[in-house]
């Protein structure tokens, strides 16, 4: 019983005092988009034989080598550890970024619908065409409804 207590303790500070519903269930996906996004340091320091293990397992035959593509996957994979890095920083203090956070969900919506007319054009296999763009655009659509759903309790006074 005691261990329930530990973690019921734990994930209730993880939130700020006098949040309301909708404000934690943001800090919470901003929290688990961050996690997801940080896992993405690991290809950054991936030996180059693993990526071309996992190229081959999706079914797109053989990774090319060459400086470009190392380059490419490397540095792509910096840039969403990065943006976990920026989404953990926001969700610290949801009320202070707002702004912020309203304009990455929209980039994010963009992003989702860019990243699904490119897997397309490009022939990605369906599963990570699937996966992708369709998953990114509702989720931050979520966010930023969310955004809507805090603000407006502001507005209306009520405790936040």
């Amino acid at each position: 019983m005691g261990g329930w207590r530990l973690i019921v303790g734990y994930v209730a500070s993880l939130f700020g005092p006098n949040m309301n519903r909708p404000e934690k269930m943001l800090v919470l996906l901003l929290r688990l988009s961050a996690f997801v996004l940080l896992i993405a340091v690991i290809p950054v320091m991936m030996p180059y034989a693993w990526m071309q293990d996992i190229h081959r397992r999706l079914g797109m035959g053989e990774l090319p080598h060459g400086p470009i593509l190392g380059y490419l996957t490397r540095s792509l994979s910096a840039m969403y550890a990065m943006h976990g890095v920026v989404m953990l920083f926001v969700s610290l203090d949801v009320r202070r970024y707002m702004p912020l956070i309203k304009c990455l969900a929209v980039l994010g919506i963009v992003l989702g619908a860019g990243l699904l007319l490119l897997d397309i054009a490009v022939g990605m296999p369906a599963p990570w065409t699937i996966c992708e763009g369709p998953v990114i655009m509702p989720f931050y659509r979520f966010v930023y409804w969310l955004t809507t759903k805090v603000q407006s309790r502001w507005s209306k006074g009520t405790p936040a």
